[in-house]
């Protein structure tokens, strides 16, 4: 994987020199399996810069069937990236893919946590890299003003329950607590729970046991109630947060080879190259652009961007056109906040116009942006890697930019 990484970083490639990369490796990915393969990717790392909607979303369903509507293959491999979000959005992009395509595969090299892991049991085969993980799928709900694992909330109202039938009395902590929970509430952490089980349950029955006729060890015909008892223990036993201990616990294929068969990518070298360089390219393009969301396949490539006010420390070009010494310039500011201590930095950036001509016309820069295109805040020292957007406008305006 770092020599992968290596190998792009060396090339020192532009946004659109991956995004052609992309669509190259898809299109093996194609060759290769003869499956037709669907990228969905986010960018975690955006949330921390004010992006609201990483998570897994219906707007992402409608993307999701708006691309593949007409598509006329009929196995798709599902590439997917995703700190999880939304279960009912997982149930719509599962309906619509096994209503749409004969055989769904799931393709797993980064994290498919939660919603994610949700829908990917939804499908035929799984197919995982040693660096991908799913994650255990209790509903997170909102209790006051914190966010808890339903399993956890549930358990412990039970705990509490049989402690008051057995000795007659609560300690009085926990009697005000209790006192304040209605049973909406307890009804709604309880179908929240219920509702990840009840998925899949369901699917696994329908499409990952489909094939699942003869035990691996004893030999034993695989009956209708036999799959339907492993599904159930499976569900269970990803939802019990007292198993992982945490909801963003990451599950291997060794913690999950038991309990679902996971065809293990890197086995095949060949395939496990492309992905590699797939899931490379992904954050390449991602780490180094405003955009975090990448929905990709070989016919079609969406891409969502960060569109950030400046207050939340992420700068919007605004393209101004100036003359200067008989020569039209055309420059892009950037208003900057530090985001650690809040103090606005302007920043001028420069089209087409090298570090030479730049300083030859004695051009407005900020003194404090490195070589590296690093912004270095002169009251708290805080470092903004201006790479990013530079990226993004070099990709929009088709231009090279300087800031110094």
């Amino acid at each position: 994987m770092a020599g992968i990484l290596n190998e792009y970083i060396d090339k020192k490639w532009s946004i659109l020199d991956l995004q052609n990369e992309l669509l190259r490796l898809v299109k093996e990915y194609n060759t290769y399996t003869k499956r037709y393969l669907f990228i969905y990717a986010v960018d975690v790392s955006k949330a921390k810069m004010g992006v609201n909607d990483i998570d897994l979303q219906q707007d992402d369903f409608y993307n999701i069937q708006d691309i593949l509507r007409e598509c006329s293959v009929k196995e798709i491999d599902f590439y997917i990236e995703t700190p999880g979000g939304s279960g009912t959005a997982a149930e719509e992009i599962a309906r619509f893919l096994r209503k749409k395509f004969e055989s769904v595969n799931f393709v797993i090299a980064g994290e498919a946590k939660s919603a994610g892991t949700i829908l990917a049991l939804s499908g035929d085969n799984i197919y995982m890299t040693e660096t991908g993980s799913l994650g255990p799928i209790d509903a997170q709900v909102k209790i006051g003003r914190s966010i808890v694992s339903a399993h956890d909330y549930k358990a412990w109202i039970d705990e509490k329950r049989i402690e008051a039938s057995t000795t007659g009395r609560l300690n009085p902590l926990d009697a005000i607590v209790i006192s304040q929970i209605s049973p909406g509430e307890i009804y709604g952490v309880v179908n929240s729970l219920e509702y990840a089980k009840d998925l899949v349950k369901k699917w696994l029955c329908e499409y990952k046991f489909k094939t699942w006729n003869i035990t691996k060890t004893r030999k034993v015909r695989v009956t209708p109630e036999m799959k339907q008892e492993r599904a159930s223990y499976v569900a269970d036993l990803l939802c019990n947060h007292m198993e992982w201990r945490t909801h963003g616990r990451s599950l291997k294929i060794d913690d999950l080879q038991e309990l679902i068969v996971i065809e293990k990518i890197d086995d095949d070298k060949k395939l496990a190259d492309i992905v590699y360089r797939i899931k490379t390219v992904l954050k390449l393009i991602m780490s180094g652009s405003t955009t975090y969301k990448i929905f990709r396949t070989a016919d079609t490539f969406l891409a969502k961007t960060a569109t950030i006010a400046p207050n939340n420390g992420m700068p919007i070009p605004i393209p101004i056109h100036e003359k200067q010494k008989q020569q039209e310039i055309q420059t892009v500011q950037l208003n900057i906040i530090c985001p650690k201590c809040k103090k606005p930095h302007q920043v001028n950036g420069f089209l087409d116009l090298d570090s030479k001509k730049i300083k030859e016309l004695k051009l407005p820069i900020n003194p404090n942006i490195g070589d590296n295109d690093i912004l270095t805040c002169d009251n708290c020292k805080f470092e903004l890697d201006l790479k990013p957007i530079k990226n993004e406008i070099e990709t929009k305006e088709h231009k090279k930019v300087f800031f110094k």
